[in-house]
């Protein structure tokens, strides 16, 4: 029992890291509040512009609430390994008698309280202002899941990138989302996409929760068994990037680029 705790008071120092730098830092102010209500007004004022029925315009702005879900939580995750590359102390995370996936699970906790911020405060503006009605709570939970789990593996994917390739890959930690959200189908069906694309986004878990969250409004799913792919996909790619991340380390350490990234 005594290593277990040991490793689960590691895990939550970084959370509480995450917590403090985000108490720190104004700009957190626009990640969290900001620019995802920008993104729901948009959509918002465009569905009315657009006169679109309840259950369209609800298809719409499912797209921006959980995109906004998905960026904050997985930044609380590449921020694990960007604050100490920014700050040029990541050697010493590497002398203290820590793992990477004490970093990487104790931001992504940190990240999850986060997006259920976003996503509460979303759907209660969306609703009061739009007449968004959120789906069912057993959907809530399962996509929420399912989105969470996603942002761990965009937020570790980024730690990969920044390991193997330097500070100057950093840019992928906003970027990423972005661009899966776009192939994945943000307002869109996958159906609607071009057959090489939407092949491409039935290889990524986060296809399989948007069209489950949106099948109470009327849209079916295109996709056979979207959870089991979902959940299976993401378990594979949370067990290869964790794998992947302890190479990195190893190599790291090897060839210097530490001690580079310190400088």
């Amino acid at each position: 029992m005594k290593p277990l705790k040991r490793e689960l008071e590691k895990i939550f120092a970084f959370t509480y890291r995450n917590y403090i730098f985000m108490k720190r830092n104004i700009f957190t102010f626009f990640e969290i509040l900001f620019w995802p209500m920008v993104g729901l007004f948009s959509i918002g004022l465009m569905g009315n512009f657009l006169g679109l029925k309840e259950n369209m315009l609800s298809f719409l702005l499912t797209g921006t609430i959980l995109s906004g879900v998905l960026q904050v939580t997985q930044l609380d995750v590449s921020y694990g390994v960007l604050y100490e590359v920014w700050s040029k102390s990541i050697k010493q995370i590497f002398v203290a008698p820590v793992r990477h996936y004490n970093y990487i699970i104790g931001s992504w906790l940190f990240g999850i309280v986060r997006g259920m911020s976003v996503f509460a405060f979303m759907s209660f503006m969306a609703g009061k202002i739009f007449g968004f009605v959120p789906p069912p709570m057993k959907t809530i939970i399962i996509s929420l899941a399912g989105i969470f789990l996603m942002a761990l593996v965009i937020g570790m994917t980024v730690s990969l990138s920044v390991l193997i390739f330097g500070q100057r890959i950093d840019i992928i930690a906003w970027s990423m989302t972005i661009m899966l959200m776009l192939v994945c189908g943000i307002y869109y069906p996958v159906s609607f996409l071009p057959a090489p694309v939407a092949a491409v986004a039935k290889l990524i878990p986060l296809t399989y929760f948007l069209e489950y969250f949106r099948a109470p409004y009327g849209f079916e799913s295109s996709l056979a068994s979207p959870l089991l792919k979902g959940f299976g996909l993401l378990a594979v790619c949370i067990l290869a990037l964790f794998a992947l991340i302890a190479l990195a380390y190893r190599r790291a350490r090897r060839t210097g680029a530490i001690l580079r990234l310190s400088e």
